[in-house]
């Protein structure tokens, strides 16, 4: 946590999301080298509860000025498992106004999927269907994973997955953790044509959907190959100015926090002032239950 509030604040990051990743990866007998990374080697992964455990330590841990810079959310369960709505509210009772949203919720993931054991997760399995319900029964954002196509197919293939919970759980705040892009899609499809007129749609038929960018949608959809932001992209978020959010999708390291967060600021600068200050910081809090924005006012 140290080195993270550093980063923070040699950076002017003033709040952060935080959450523990919802999967352990398995180092298996035949491995001679610990995994660092899920895609290290062929073992399987599994769903790791006590990453919430951990990350409520780490918070519990700070002094309170600290400590209310981050908002942490629940990740830590089987959304396959339909005693995942339980476990939560389990954890949200153990600590009371603590937790602040679910997510980063793994459901389509790159290989991931593949290699987690039992079944594929799913954003519109029943398990999650519970969770939802939750969710809108305590006021709190969920923060889905959920590619929105595989590796090869040049269209949005899994799109039912994600527009399926918007439509069917409206008093829920979704955001898409980026976009439904990620690095290893654009390893094997440079740019997925597609995704801005698909977001363009969801964004004017849904209004409980928030997206955030992260560095896997700023290359290469908010700038251009010299840098220079998308005039397309920067007529989108002037149209839904309250539903974009920056994220560094960082992940136990923090040296690189900057120049990620950094990156932004060719398309921050093109935006009206007060519409990038939302996107850098409002539209996030501002998703946050009710209880925590009333603490800002």
């Amino acid at each position: 946590m140290d080195k993270l509030l550093a980063a923070m604040d040699a950076n002017r990051i003033e709040h952060a999301m935080i959450s523990g990743i919802p999967v352990a990866k398995t180092w298996h007998e035949d491995e001679p080298k610990r995994p660092r990374y899920y895609a290290g080697d062929d073992a399987d992964a599994y769903w790791y509860s006590a990453t919430d455990t951990l990350v409520a330590a780490a918070l519990k841990a700070l002094p309170p000025a600290q400590r209310s810079r981050f908002h942490p959310f629940l990740s830590g369960f089987n959304p396959s498992d339909k005693n995942a709505d339980a476990l939560v509210r389990q954890m949200l009772e153990l600590d009371p106004g603590l937790w602040q949203g679910i997510g980063e919720v793994f459901t389509r993931h790159d290989d991931l999927t593949a290699l987690i054991h039992g079944d594929t997760p799913r954003a519109n399995n029943e398990a999650m269907k519970r969770v939802y319900h939750l969710a809108a029964e305590y006021d709190l954002p969920v923060m889905l994973h959920s590619n929105i196509t595989s590796k090869r197919e040049k269209n949005p293939l899994y799109l039912e997955e994600i527009e399926e919970p918007l439509r069917d759980h409206p008093h829920v705040r979704f955001i898409w953790a980026h976009a439904g892009s990620s690095m290893e899609l654009h390893r094997h499809q440079e740019r997925l044509d597609f995704l801005y007129g698909t977001l363009e749609r969801l964004l004017g038929d849904y209004p409980n959907l928030y997206v955030d960018l992260s560095w896997s949608v700023l290359d290469p959809y908010l700038l251009d190959e010299k840098g220079r932001p998308d005039p397309q992209w920067l007529d989108l978020v002037k149209r839904y100015p309250e539903r974009f959010m920056l994220g560094s999708d960082v992940v136990g390291r923090f040296d690189s926090l900057g120049e990620l967060m950094h990156g932004f600021d060719p398309f921050l600068d093109a935006l009206p002032e007060p519409l990038a200050r939302r996107v850098a910081l409002d539209n996030f809090l501002d998703v946050l239950p009710k209880r925590v924005r009333d603490t800002r006012r």
